[in-house]
């Protein structure tokens, strides 16, 4: 392929939603294990993986926190980030590939495409939690995607802000652009080419010049 292809993380990326997941995870956390900071080092873990890893043998801890999510991500603000909608409408209009690669899963993307029907129409693909084996920090959804586009990992720029996911991002070999809307922008620097605050003035021909591609 010699056009480039675009690959969005979820939340924290295209939605401005982390901020409430932090504080979802964190009364859990803080609740089962007393571990104020139980949020922040899950983030990117899809919810089987998060349920295997630390409710494994608590069946009425799994229960409540099914329920409990299934409520909140019903009820929760699924703002854009600024810029965003955009960024991916003119992607659209010049004709690049475009993809979610989430951790979530369908259930929860219904929820998306209730808040937001015109998500479906701005991305070619959307992958979710259920469509690869490794969640992040393992970088098979992000390999799954390329192979999927048929783009190699210098032509292919992905969008991260979560530690899981940059480090998903960079084993991948991609171009990471770190979003700083979850973490300080010196934290996540190491993981990226680039660092943005959000997408207000981005454009594939910048990015390109960034990573040093000339087919754009």
């Amino acid at each position: 392929m010699d056009r480039p292809v675009f690959l969005f993380d979820l939340d924290g990326v295209v939605f401005d939603t982390e901020g409430q997941y932090t504080i979802f995870w964190k009364d859990l956390g803080q609740k089962y294990f007393s571990d104020p900071g139980f949020g922040h080092r899950i983030k990117g873990q899809t919810l089987a993986t998060i349920l295997d890893k630390y409710f494994r043998d608590n069946d009425e801890g799994r229960r409540e926190i099914i329920s409990g999510l299934e409520v909140f991500e019903r009820e929760m603000d699924y703002n854009y980030v600024p810029g965003v909608k955009e960024f991916l409408e003119s992607l659209k209009t010049d004709g690049y590939m475009t993809a979610i690669v989430t951790s979530s899963d369908r259930r929860k993307m219904e929820n998306v495409y209730r808040a937001h029907p015109e998500i479906r129409s701005l991305f070619t693909r959307i992958f979710t939690g259920e469509d690869f084996t490794r969640s992040k920090p393992a970088p098979d959804c992000y390999l799954m995607g390329m192979e999927v586009f048929g783009a190699r990992p210098q032509e292919t720029f992905i969008f991260e802000d979560s530690f899981s996911g940059l480090q998903a991002a960079r084993d991948s070999g991609g171009n990471v652009v770190a979003l700083a809307t979850t973490n300080p922008r010196e934290a996540v620097a190491p993981y990226s080419m680039l660092v943005i605050d959000d997408f207000k003035g981005v454009d594939a021909r910048s990015l390109a010049d960034a990573a040093g591609l000339q087919n754009i």
